[in-house]
């Protein structure tokens, strides 16, 4: 009985493993969409990242909040237009449906820091809200 009980167990961790595996995979193409769609002037690839309802935050410089509804940011892009952007993925932490992630885009002479919160939703994984900061690149 304890070896049975002991290779159930066991079965459950490495199924639970992939499956964590998987989420993260996930959750990386949805960044990488993200990253790679506003890079490459590639809508469709950034409106799959995000809900609808998603918006962009970050801090106005007399220090109150700016938010963007993720429809105008998305309105900044221009289908095929390149622009200058390198995009990677610094960190992501998932729990059951809900994750955060930290992204760098250097663009130019700057650095952008984006905080994403993804949740898993019927149709994957969604970023719900990036909040951002930027400074010079050196």
């Amino acid at each position: 009985m304890k070896k049975t009980i002991l290779i159930a167990s066991l079965l459950l961790s490495v199924s639970s493993i992939g499956l964590a595996q998987d989420d993260l995979k996930a959750v990386r193409a949805t960044l990488t969409d993200y990253m790679e769609g506003t890079s490459k002037g590639q809508i469709a690839r950034i409106k799959r990242a995000f809900t609808t309802n998603a918006a962009l935050y970050s801090v106005n410089p007399d220090g109150t909040e700016k938010r963007l509804p993720i429809a105008t940011y998305i309105g900044y892009f221009k289908e095929g237009q390149s622009r200058d952007r390198k995009g990677k993925i610094i960190s992501v932490d998932i729990v059951n449906d809900a994750a955060h992630a930290k992204v760098e885009i250097i663009s130019g002479n700057t650095k952008f820091t984006d905080y994403m919160l993804l949740l898993k939703l019927k149709d994957g994984w969604k970023i719900i809200n990036k909040s951002y900061t930027r400074e010079a690149n050196n």
